[in-house]
């Protein structure tokens, strides 16, 4: 009879210690419900410290982890900056607790844990916003990250499961912004298997290529857009200024052509197609150029102010030109010279038209006065000339 008190004795003592720690985690969850949010992590630590004997029982305890996700998705709420103040980023910690009472479980999951986690995302959500329009981006990036991690958990899919392209973005939007490129590529990437922004995907992909100075892998994303949105203008444009700034210009004057096929009434892609001409010295297939952009848009000050230049330039070298005619040629001396004039006269009326586009432009201007004053045009050097004396 003794043995049998003693054995109930040690199990009364075993029940009660397992009660004590439980107690821990229902006292938590009471002073949660108070908002003593302080008390209450007090309470959930003490019964998960891995210090505390007692803890053993209720460290295992399914419940005790969603308390502490809740307790953590509490403070992230609270206006209670002493309460905020418990945790640097109270839902990381409250999706660690969720994900191990899945954990737990041992069956994937409880539908009350789903449930947690499905209120957790609107919490996650407006973190993620308000951080992002805060400027916070890295802090954006991690809730982004949390959300699809949530999404992606075994006891929130579906019978169909559902991508979250928006989130997706999203997150490589925060990572591109926290200049974060890797990561930014990595869920660009993603967003475009899944068709999201269509062909404004891959030039996000090829702008990340860029901010690491991978020009080559930049021009094979835009590349590979290209042959997937054929007729995704906006690539090919970011495709050729790509083409250019890396000096490829046979390359670029190809993917002028697909694009003005494209759009053959968009004048800049024939006034590009006219500079980079210019660039090589085939000045009478940029001037040509010129006009067809002009012809289509009346009013692209580079166009003309272009034109002008060419003619300038021309006049320029015809004087050159006339200054090495030896001085016993006289007559032949006065020819030359007014070549030079004849390239300088076909220059004023489209330097003027683009002065008249961009009355501020100072090399316009100066160009024009230089020209009307070799040209004796006194009035008009008398107007630039007190233009200028203005700006």
């Amino acid at each position: 009879m003794m043995k049998k008190s003693i054995l109930l004795i040690a199990l009364l003592i075993s029940f009660s210690g397992v009660y004590a720690q439980k107690s821990k985690v229902n006292n938590a969850e009471s002073l949660l419900k108070t908002q003593k949010l302080d008390e209450a992590l007090d309470a959930i630590n003490e019964a998960i410290d891995p210090n505390n004997e007692k803890s053993e029982k209720s460290i295992p305890w399914i419940k005790t982890w969603e308390v502490r996700g809740d307790i953590y998705c509490e403070i992230f709420k609270s206006d209670n900056e002493s309460f905020k103040s418990l945790a640097e980023n109270p839902l990381d910690i409250a999706l660690e607790s969720y994900k191990k009472a899945i954990e737990l479980d041992g069956k994937g999951g409880s539908n009350t844990t789903k449930i947690k986690l499905t209120l957790m995302l609107a919490d996650l959500s407006n973190q993620a916003i308000e951080a992002y329009n805060a400027e916070n981006y890295g802090t954006a990036l991690g809730a982004f990250e949390d959300i699809l991690e949530i999404e992606a958990l075994p006891l929130m899919q579906e019978a169909e499961a559902i991508v979250d392209t928006v989130i997706i973005f999203n997150a490589g939007l925060a990572a591109y912004n926290l200049g974060d490129y890797d990561t930014a590529i990595k869920y660009y990437n993603e967003a475009a298997q899944y068709d999201y922004n269509g062909s404004q995907m891959y030039e996000s992909i090829a702008d990340c290529y860029t901010g690491k100075q991978d020009t080559l892998s930049a021009i094979n994303k835009l590349k590979e857009g290209y042959s997937k949105y054929p007729e995704g203008s906006n690539i090919l444009v970011s495709l050729i200024n790509l083409y250019l700034m890396s000096d490829q210009a046979d390359e670029a004057m190809k993917y002028l052509d697909l694009a003005i096929e494209q759009e053959p009434s968009n004048a800049t892609y024939y006034f590009v197609k006219g500079t980079l001409y210019d660039n090589i010295g085939e000045l009478d297939n940029a001037i040509s150029l010129y006009e067809k952009a002009v012809e289509i848009d009346s009013e692209l000050h580079g166009a003309y102010y272009n034109m002008g230049v060419i003619y300038y330039n021309k006049g320029v070298a015809q004087v050159a030109a006339a200054n090495d005619v030896p001085t016993d040629e006289p007559e032949r001396y006065e020819e030359e010279k007014d070549k030079a004039d004849v390239e300088f006269q076909k220059a004023i009326p489209y330097l003027e038209k683009a002065a008249e586009l961009d009355p501020s432009d100072l090399y316009t201007l100066e160009s024009l006065r230089s020209l009307y004053l070799r040209l004796g045009i006194t009035e008009k050097y008398d107007e630039v000339n007190k233009k200028l004396e203005q700006l």
